[in-house]
């Protein structure tokens, strides 16, 4: 009789990837409903921990409990470990793991990697993977350094746990902040408005952090010479830039009038830099204009760029879409810039994104509002900063029902994971054929 072979079936790499960030979200969950992960030596809610679970993961920063006075010590030091694993990536972790073992990496793991970073190429994938978490480690480190006199100064020999909790939070873009009292519940770094050596260094942490890796292997490779960086590079970096300073002027000049000129001038750009996913404030987030607060929902949709520690839609998506609705009013076929031509399957990508993070916000809004009587505005704040894994809020998310929560739990998921990981993972391409329908023109605009 001829012997039967069973075909192992492999998951793809985006189902690895999805799956991943639940499994490690799940079990961040359990460890932190323990009683010995509270101060208070009681067992956490099962919604409450996997809220906190999945925010540290998706490097959200959104709570439900204050970081610093309700989470024990061992809390804190999960919640930093799911930080740093929602940061690097669950993928690039494993693969960390898988090297200090000393095994080898097979080429499905390679490949795995590849869509994890955003690579463009399974060539050298390992070799880049020592070089992300090298420079985590050592800018997390140097971050750490320098916040390291003021948190000391002001906590004594706790202050190392502070500048270490905070240099993490703040490179992994997640926002969490651990200098909450019982008597003083989410401050984030309010106290600390108008101290340079703290405002800064987020600031960095934060930029380099949401720049992302294959930007820093660019940077690193040809240094100076911006003309010799990828296309994406140059696009990441002049994006950044004019989302950073735009919205900093603006406000300079609506917001902070009433501070001295460099609390104000660190104010106003903390606040446009904290939008890219970050989620700590320095400022009174209810007591900003209302044309602030819209501005700061956009950018927390546009988020970080790809393959960084940062979520949203991304700095690259928004300059598709801006490309190619310039080239649409010039009347050219594809979108340009820097002298290179953009693939039309980006474009689609771009729009297919933009549309699922702009459905899921103002969706969930639409729902929250409803089942809280809340006013919508208020509610897409909040949508906007769990989709984007921002954390910044306007302070209504601790005083949510279980369903809002779980409807911010799903948004937090779906904006770290990513949409086009997500589409991936659950549409396959065995179904498809090569026929195609007739063609009819449809009239837009």
């Amino acid at each position: 009789m001829p012997k039967i072979t069973h075909r192992k079936k492999r998951l793809s790499s985006f189902k690895l990837i999805v799956l991943g960030f639940a499994g490690v979200i799940v079990l961040g969950a359990l460890i932190l409903m323990l009683p010995f992960s509270s101060t208070a030596g009681v067992v956490t809610p099962f919604h409450e921990a996997l809220f906190t679970s999945t925010s540290a993961v998706c490097v959200t920063g959104l709570v439900v409990q204050d970081t610093g006075s309700y989470w024990s010590a061992f809390g804190q030091t999960v919640i930093l470990l799911l930080i740093q694993i929602g940061g690097l990536g669950v993928v690039t972790v494993a693969a960390l793991f898988a090297m200090l073992s000393g095994r080898k990496i097979s080429l499905m793991q390679r490949s795995t990697m590849q869509d994890a970073i955003s690579a463009p190429k399974v060539g050298g994938i390992v070799r880049l993977t020592r070089f992300i978490v090298r420079g985590t480690f050592l800018i997390e480190l140097i971050g750490m350094i320098v916040m390291l006199p003021t948190f000391c100064g002001n906590y004594g020999i706790k202050g190392i746990w502070m500048a270490a909790f905070h240099s993490v939070s703040a490179f992994c873009n997640a926002g969490f902040d651990i200098l909450g009292t019982a008597e003083n519940k989410y401050p984030s770094l309010t106290g600390y408005i108008g101290n340079p050596a703290i405002n800064i260094t987020i600031m960095l942490l934060i930029i380099v952090g949401g720049i992302g890796f294959l930007t820093w292997d660019d940077i690193y490779t040809n240094k100076w010479h911006f003309k010799k960086y990828r296309m994406q590079s140059k696009v990441i970096l002049v994006t950044t830039a004019i989302l950073i300073i735009a919205p900093a002027v603006f406000f300079f000049f609506c917001d902070f009038t009433g501070l001295p000129l460099d609390k104000r001038i660190l104010a106003s750009l903390f606040q446009s830099v904290t939008p890219r996913t970050a989620g700590f404030n320095t400022a009174d987030l209810p007591a900003m204009t209302g044309s602030s607060k819209a501005i700061m929902t956009l950018l927390m949709l546009v988020g970080g760029s790809p393959g960084s520690t940062a979520g949203g839609m991304k700095t690259t998506t928004l300059a598709v879409l801006i490309l190619s609705a310039f080239s649409v009013c010039r009347k050219k076929d594809d979108a340009e810039v820097c002298g290179r031509r953009i693939d039309g399957s980006a474009v689609k990508n771009a729009a297919a994104v933009a549309v699922m993070y702009f459905l899921l916000f103002f969706v969930g809004g639409i729902v929250i509002s409803t089942a809280e009587g809340l006013p919508l505005s208020t509610c897409l704040y909040e949508t906007a900063s769990a989709v984007g894994t921002v954390g910044l809020t306007l302070g209504i998310t601790p005083q949510l029902g279980v369903l809002s929560q779980l409807i911010l739990i799903v948004l937090m998921y779906l904006g770290r994971v990513g949409g086009l990981t997500l589409i991936y993972a659950a549409v396959s391409n065995k179904n498809q054929s090569g026929a195609k329908l007739p063609l009819e023109k449809i009239t837009v605009g």
